[in-house]
């Protein structure tokens, strides 16, 4: 007898709620709560991919803002076990411990999830977590308003009884501003933590890096050593590290001081870098360049990107809202490396005559493509080591 292999499949539990967002600008939009009642504020950004939104939620550059998927169908394969980890202990499907956005926006919550790797329903997770979601309402009008006006701040609520959108409109106006957050200390690890047990190792200065750059940079044959963002040299240096990487995180970059003397002495004593997202433009400041806020932000997983090296366009996954100043590189010893093929905007520098370079697309992917992997080799060449172990 032929046996029948069945596809775990759950319905929502969580969803079917009272739910509202609403703009500082005073746009409402009102749909269907799902996951947790409460009521949250942060800056509303958007992301144009098509899948991923375990790793996207997860991802610490979300922390302080409320994530709207333009994807119209959201949820359909669920979520893993969030528990589960790999043999260096780092979470497998997960690019943090926790749901870092602070609210969920879809145009269509899926009430059936089916997938061979299901735990639980994105609405259950949501729940778990302590997340607001809402679902119904027209994530493209929500789109061409923030590519319109630019990001800005919002409540989100979801309730079990009828919300008073006056009431949440007075509290929006008096919330904090997304500009004016510390990050750091919530995103950052608090004490040293190491991944694999090679003699020789490369330490990671968390501004809110995702497990995947982790797990790339182990692929390299590396023990790992995550360090909090406001570490002295003297103490990273004390772990006698090949390389360093300044991670990703979110947050405006010049409130970074502390990791940025850091980057200074780095650059100045020429120790093998690199920078991803954030952690780029802590270099490029620490160098001399200057940052800014774009309009509305790069998120999403078909970003094109040139390597002016080579003339190559890769296509990658990116999730930032500042920038490095390209006028401003040029009273630097940076150069540029790679350019944004859509509005020319820095996304990779390099140090003319050390070994720091940078890149303000995520290379690790997670979600998205692999094309830009290669950049982690790129480190490994830095370091001098051609025949890492793998």
């Amino acid at each position: 007898m032929q046996r029948v292999s069945r596809i775990p499949t759950k319905k929502s539990k969580y969803a079917n709620k009272f739910g509202v967002l609403i703009l500082e600008d005073g746009t409402v939009f009102e749909g269907m709560g799902f996951g947790y009642s409460t009521s949250v504020f942060g800056e509303a950004v958007f992301n144009t991919g098509m899948t991923g939104y375990i790793e996207a939620l997860t991802d610490p550059s979300y922390s302080g803002q409320i994530l709207t998927l333009t994807y119209p169908l959201v949820g359909n394969y669920g979520v893993p076990d969030p528990t589960a980890k790999d043999s260096d202990g780092i979470r497998k499907s997960f690019e943090s411990e926790k749901i870092q956005a602070r609210g969920l926006v879809v145009h269509e919550l899926s009430l059936t999830a089916s997938h061979w790797n299901l735990a639980m329903t994105l609405d259950e997770w949501l729940y778990n977590e302590k997340i607001p979601g809402i679902s119904g309402i027209d994530t493209r009008e929500l789109t061409i308003k923030l590519r319109t006006s630019g990001v800005m701040m919002a409540a989100l609520v979801v309730s079990d009884t009828q919300i008073d959108i006056s009431e949440v409109k007075k509290q929006l106006e008096s919330a904090k501003k997304y500009n004016d957050e510390e990050f750091m200390n919530a995103v950052s690890t608090k004490e040293p933590q190491t991944f694999g047990t090679e003699s020789e190792s490369i330490v990671v200065i968390d501004t809110g890096v995702k497990n995947a750059i982790l797990r790339n940079i182990r692929s390299l044959g590396y023990k790992v050593i995550k360090v909090p963002w406001n570490y002295s040299l003297e103490k990273i240096m004390s772990y006698n590290p090949k390389g360093i990487v300044f991670s990703n995180g979110p947050g405006d970059p010049i409130k970074c001081v502390e990791t940025m003397n850091t980057a200074k002495q780095v650059i100045e004593k020429n120790i093998p870098t690199l920078g991803i997202c954030l952690g780029a433009q802590i270099l490029g400041l620490a160098g001399g360049a200057n940052t800014y806020k774009l309009k509305y932000g790069h998120r999403g997983q078909n970003k094109s990107c040139i390597n002016l090296d080579n003339d190559q366009v890769y296509v990658t996954s990116q999730n930032h809202g500042y920038c490095i100043d390209p006028e401003s590189l040029k009273n630097t010893d940076f150069k540029l490396w790679f350019t944004n093929a859509d509005d020319k905007t820095v996304e990779g520098i390099k140090h003319k005559q050390k070994k720091i370079i940078a890149v303000q697309f995520h290379p690790e992917a997670s979600p998205g493509p692999f094309d830009c992997m290669f950049i982690f080799e790129e480190l490994k060449k830095l370091i001098g080591e051609d025949n890492a172990k793998r």
